[in-house]
């Protein structure tokens, strides 16, 4: 009992200490019991003789990892399963909650992980019901075991495939999913008298799983609040047809406090959305659709529990939810029809005046109007929808409520103004224009309406100084949320009742507005205000609206048919066609980029709409028509553009050059080429022409910084042969050597190394066959020497580094940039690598030694552990094993064998794309085997005879592989299954034996009555199979592969 003491007095630290080091020691001794098998009888014992509740809790925890990590016997599990259900029942009720919560997490864990085992373990929930019948305490406990079960089904685990899962959990939903549904609305109807309202929480919360569950494998997203239509069982078909399923729920709301009222509330929204075929007929399914439209109507009427936040935001749910499965059609044939819309309009109104309050809920309101206002040209006979008389109404609310917004932000310090945002803003706003346009008519004069007065104070504001610039502030908010609104509008087309003439002359009246205000923001005092919050949140607004302008009417396909539209605007402010219209927006982006020399928003959201306007063919050829582009692209100094010399909008650089460098070379001009590159020019002589000493000084650093990211702008721009040519011309080689002594002198500082090697990395690459010379150019060879000296400069040096505390921005990333410059160089098919060995050029050998060590200096699992490192290490690692194979075996085995294992490793991984390359490359190295050393007659070539050796070090190499890819083809789900075959052929084919070992070791693996049938699986999958790796068996054994998964996995 002393050993027992002391335990508890480890468990005490382990989950109350404060000190790290304590909690840290306790852990390291208490581990090996949820590592060691032999520790189960141990966790039994401190259930039965603990008497704190950390210990239990220790061994609930530890006996849980047991059963998810390890393979225990059937016998075992059954014992503690056992053991767990008389334990529940008979100390149940004196356990502390979380102890009971860990019990029964270990109970229904065991359960699922043993469904397909035994009978007995799919009984758990007719057992929970004998808690139930017991008192208040058991009947607590037999929901929290259903609770569990329920989600215990749902959810995935980490120590089982997921198809296996997904086996379980449909079993589950066949068999005992609909009476643990009926269980929890009994107990609702039993408890709803009840005063114990943990007990109804348990029941609602019961229901609320049972209808949660993902009944036919979707996967839904959990961290959002959408989904789609809930795919209900037939089988449930009569219980949720019954009228007391749906109406318990809404007297739970009525009777209860949140968070009850709530749930009720939730579990409403999934019966709202059950599938339409569920129900045996039409009129069923209107007697389910008036249920819920009156259970509705009534919380309208009393507005009971409104005023909780939490039933308010579930409550727009629900009436959200009717726009995803009913029809306006159905819903104007019920009988209380009007009375709802009414109700539903009128508290869309107050939500609308509640915005501070309402307003992450006002969105499902809105959807529900624009869905019923869609649906308006489909409705039929005479029956009235009575939207004309609402949906007005709502828009002028909505708008109203925006414009009292902005006065009220100004008052209040927000962490996150909502204008700030504009992405999130325009989705919000996504729903509206179809409101807008349902009454175009009306909603647009209310719109110039407001926007008229306030346009009217700003303009007066630009020309008066004043101390106080609050209103000035109220009005820029507010012309934001104008601008927004229009520019939401112009996003869509789609009209309901007016005609495409009418629609056209109407947008060109609001746009006319907001160009309008686009030259009153950019004059008077308004011109000295760029630094202003207030101002950037306009100009953002105002470039949104150009953005949704241009796709509406400026782009490629939509110049010839808005004549109506440039008619109006000719009227109103004199642009009369889409020249000056694009003169007018390239000014405004002009202006941005002169004046706006901090903001990154308004610079990045400034050069997005440029970048949309140059890469439209049509838009791009009038656009150097205008005196503006031209002056743009001949004077792209910071003197001109101020942002470029902002080490905050370094990164908008690479963007402003690439827009640059598009415009030049749309045109084709080797002339206007290099009158443009004369100012880069004058960077490069200046760099070239500083000495050693000085080379580390801040004015070359940003010197190097911004030359980086322009050039590498200018070479994503080059799409062809023609333009690649002029940039590699004018670079190579003069002035490769000033990236050469950059990247030798600045390797410590990635703020230098990084924009040089990305560069590089686009240099390199060989996209659109824009890196084909001619047949006599040694260009090819020459651009990867220079690849080479810098990857050799930079590696040799930062491998040398001392490791600083953020690994990843000062070594690894410098180091997957260099991989995939050598990736991209390496298969971008322009250099006959044969030349270096037969000339005795060190380059290849070079630049491939120094990525290997890059390589091997960063630990595996921090390979895996950073995203782009590990896209670039494999990428890299299929390249070498494709074409530069005898490299790979020249190695020693302790390194063959570490990247041949990281290979395995990145095969099961969860990224396809990352799994398909580690198959190719094993396919490569198989075939390879197969071809030079299974098939011939002994090994003769120097990269033969280094693999025989590599694998007679390690014999179990290939065959652990083998066994791999044949788990993840059998019991994940694999979308890459084509490329998974390839090597399993290949590796089958090496060692048939190996093959047969496994196979025997994977159908002993089987339940007994199994063995023959995934016999006879094996057998089939080599049916037709030639010991050769010509396409066309290989095509062969996919086939078969795809058909032994299907027969394998059916039980």
């Amino acid at each position: 009992m002393e050993s027992l003491a002391q335990l508890e007095v480890l468990c005490e630290r382990l989950y109350n200490s404060r000190d790290s080091a304590e909690r840290t020691h306790a852990e390291n001794t208490l581990k090996c019991f949820s590592t060691n098998i032999d520790y189960i009888s141990q966790c039994q014992y401190i259930l039965d003789n603990a008497l704190t509740p950390y210990a239990l809790m220790l061994a609930s925890s530890s006996l849980l990892k047991q059963v998810t990590d390890n393979s225990l016997s059937l016998q075992l599990r059954l014992d503690i399963r056992t053991y767990l259900l008389n334990y529940l029942a008979k100390r149940g009720p004196e356990l502390q909650n979380f102890v009971i919560g860990s019990l029964i997490e270990l109970l229904c864990r065991l359960t699922k992980f043993g469904w397909f085992d035994d009978d007995r373990f799919r009984e758990l929930s007719k057992e929970s019901i004998d808690f139930l019948n017991q008192g208040t305490l058991h009947y607590a406990i037999g929901l929290k075991i259903l609770n569990q079960l329920v989600s215990e089904m749902n959810q995935p685990n980490s120590g089982m495939p997921s198809s296996h899962h997904r086996r379980v959990a449909c079993s589950f939903r066949d068999q005992c999913l609909l009476q643990i549904f009926q269980i929890s609305l009994t107990s609702l109807h039993q408890l709803k008298s009840d005063a114990v309202s943990r007990l109804q929480e348990l029941a609602l919360s019961l229901s609320l799983k049972c209808l949660s569950f993902d009944f036919v494998g979707t996967s839904v997203d959990e961290s959002s609040e959408e989904f789609g239509t809930v795919q209900i069982p037939s089988s449930w078909k009569n219980l949720l047809e019954e009228i007391t399923t749906v109406q318990i729920f809404f007297d739970y709301y009525t009777i209860s406090n949140p968070p009850v009222s709530k749930e009720s509330l939730e579990c409403l929204v999934r019966l709202a959305s059950v599938r339409r075929s569920l129900f045996t007929n039409d009129a069923t399914r209107s007697k389910f659709l008036d249920h819920l439209m009156s259970g509705t109507k009534d919380i309208l009427i009393t507005g009971k529990g409104l005023a909780d936040h939490d039933n308010y935001h579930e409550f727009c749910r629900l009436l959200g939810r009717f726009r995803v499965n009913y029809q306006l059609s159905e819903l104007v044939l019920m009988e209380g029809y009007g009375e709802w819309i009414r109700l539903v309009a009128e508290f869309t109104s107050k939500s609308l005046l509640s915005w501070q309050w309402a307003s992450s809920s006002v969105y499902y309101l809105l959807g529900l109007w624009s869905r019923l206002v869609s649906s308006v040209p489909y409705l039929k006979g005479d029956v009235p929808s009575l939207l004309d008389e609402f949906v007005p109404k709502i828009v002028e609310g909505y708008i109203t409520s925006r414009l009292d917004s902005a006065q009220a932000d100004i008052q209040d310090d927000l962490s996150e103004h909502p204008l700030d945002n504009v992405d999130l803003l325009q989705d919000q706003l996504d729903c509206f224009p179809v409101l807008c346009r349902f009454q175009y008519e009306s909603s647009s004069l209310f719109i110039i309406k407001v926007m008229e007065p306030i346009l009217q104070v700003y303009m007066e504001r630009g020309q008066v100084q004043s101390g106080d610039n609050s209103e000035l502030f109220i009005a820029e908010a507010k012309l934001a949320w104008i601008v927004h609104i229009i520019a939401a509008i112009l996003k869509t087309k789609q009209s309901v009742g007016c005609s495409t003439e009418s629609q056209e002359i109407i947008d060109a009246e609001l746009s006319a507005r907001v160009l309008r205000l686009v030259n009153v923001a950019d004059t008077g005092l308004h011109s000295q205000r760029y630094s202003d919050l207030s101002k950037q949140r306009l100009d953002r607004a105002l470039l949104s609206f150009f953005q949704n302008f241009r796709k509406s009417y400026v782009g490629d396909h939509s110049m010839h048919s808005s004549k109506q539209l440039y008619a109006r605007l000719s009227e109103l402010i004199g642009l009369n066609d889409h020249l000056l219209l694009l003169d007018f927006f390239i000014r405004k982006i002009a202006t941005n980029l002169k004046c706006y020399t901090e903001c990154e928003e308004v610079i990045g959201q400034t050069l997005g709409l440029f970048l949309e306007l140059a890469s439209g063919y049509m838009t791009g050829k009038l656009l150097l028509k205008l005196e503006t582009v031209r002056f743009i692209i001949s004077n792209h100094t910071k003197e001109h553009f101020p942002f470029l010399e902002e080490y905050r909008c370094s990164r908008s650089r690479t963007t402003f050059y690439y827009i640059i460098g598009w415009l030049i070379f749309l045109e084709d001009s080797v002339a206007l080429f290099k009158s443009s590159m004369e100012l880069l020019q004058q960077t490069f002589a200046a760099l070239e022409s500083t000495p050693d000493t000085l080379f580390r000084t801040d004015s070359v650093k940003y010197a190097l910084i911004g030359v980086m990211r322009d050039l590498r702008g200018l070479a994503m721009a080059t799409n062809s042969r023609r333009s690649y040519g002029l940039l590699f011309d004018w670079i190579y080689p003069s002035r490769m050597p000033v990236l050469l002594r950059g990247i030798s002198h600045w390797a410590d500082t990635p703020e230098v190394t990084t924009p040089l090697l990305k560069f590089m990395a686009e240099f390199v690459l060989n996209k659109a066959q824009r890196l084909v010379f001619d047949a006599s150019s040694p260009n090819g060879i020459l651009l990867f020497r220079e690849v080479s000296k810098i990857l050799v400069a930079y590696g040799s040096r930062i491998l040398v580094l001392p490791t600083k505390s953020d690994i990843y921005d000062h070594k690894y990333k410098g180091m997957w940039i260099s991989m995939t410059v050598l990736s991209r160089a390496l298969s971008g098919n322009y250099v006959n690598f044969g030349v270096f060995e037969l000339y005795g050029d060190r380059a290849l050998a070079d630049a491939l030694d120094i990525a290997l060590k890059m390589t091997l200096a960063i630990p595996l699992a921090d390979i895996l552990a950073y995203r782009k490192l590990m896209k670039a290490y494999f990428a890299f690692m299929e390249v070498l094993f494709s074409s530069h194979l005898a490299f790979v075996l020249g190695l020693d085995s302790h390194t063959f064998i570490h990247i041949v294992g990281s290979l395995e490793l990145g095969l099961k991984g969860l990224d396809a794309n990352i799994s398909s390359q580690c198959a190719s490359a094993i396919d490569n190295l198989a075939s390879f085997f197969f071809n030079k050393i299974t098939m011939g007659e002994s090994p003769t070539s120097p990269a033969a005879i280094s693999l025989a050796r590599h694998i007679a070090e390690c014999p179990a190499l290939l065959s652990e592989i083998l066994k791999s890819l044949f788990e993840i083809v059998l019991f994940e789900d694999c979308s890459n299954q084509w490329s998974l075959s390839r090597p399993m052929l290949s590796l089958i084919l090496i060692n048939e034996q190996m093959f047969a070992d496994l196979k025997a070791q994977i159908i002993d693996r089987q339940a007994v009555d199994q063995q023959p049938r995934i016999a006879s699986c094996f057998d089939k999958l080599m049916t037709d199979i030639i010991r050769s790796l010509d396409s066309k068996n290989r095509d062969k054994f996919t086939q078969n592969l795809t058909v032994f998964r299907h027969d394998f996995r059916a039980k």
